[in-house]
């Protein structure tokens, strides 16, 4: 039976190899969203001196959206391919980012909750500029909403913390 157990160890340990394809379709994701990004530029560009201060914020508002998300996007690929597939080999000196070193499961997922309470507020205030056009019943769901994912990053970090000094 010895040779079972280590053959099915070694087959799941290679399952990790299928993660593979996953983290290429998000850098695949990344590239849209950079396609996303210029055309939202080259479509406020041509019009910024006829826009409305807060229209112009709005679309602000949405490149900024689309950065977090990038970002977000990015140090899951990094992170989640060098923790579970195998560790990058960069073949050039620094050309690792300094950021990867210091980013375990922990602060992936602080930073994941912290991108979609960003995305979650800047979206709110995009709703709060157009306040005249959203319905009042519309702004109290997205609220709820937005404080229910401050309420559950707090809890994260919180149970971050606790297990985090539970070890010392």
């Amino acid at each position: 039976m010895g040779w079972l157990h280590r053959m099915i160890e070694r087959v799941l340990f290679a399952s990790r190899w299928l993660m593979a394809p996953v983290y290429l379709c998000l850098a695949a994701t990344l590239a849209l969203i950079g396609v996303k990004f210029i055309q939202e530029l080259v479509e406020t560009v041509p019009h910024v001196l006829e826009l409305k201060d807060t229209e112009l914020i709005a679309d602000a508002l949405t490149l900024v959206d689309l950065t977090l998300v990038a970002n977000l996007l990015l140090v899951v690929t990094l992170v989640g391919y060098e923790n579970f597939v195998s560790p990058l080999d960069e073949t050039r000196l620094g050309e690792r980012p300094s950021w990867l070193d210091h980013l375990d499961l922990g602060a992936v997922k602080q930073k994941l909750i912290g991108s979609i309470v960003s995305i979650a507020a800047i979206d709110l205030l995009k709703r709060f500029l157009e306040v005249h056009a959203t319905p009042n019943q519309d702004l109290v769901i997205q609220v709820l909403i937005f404080m229910s994912f401050v309420v559950a990053g707090l809890l994260m970090a919180l149970t971050e913390w606790l297990g985090t000094h539970a070890k010392e």
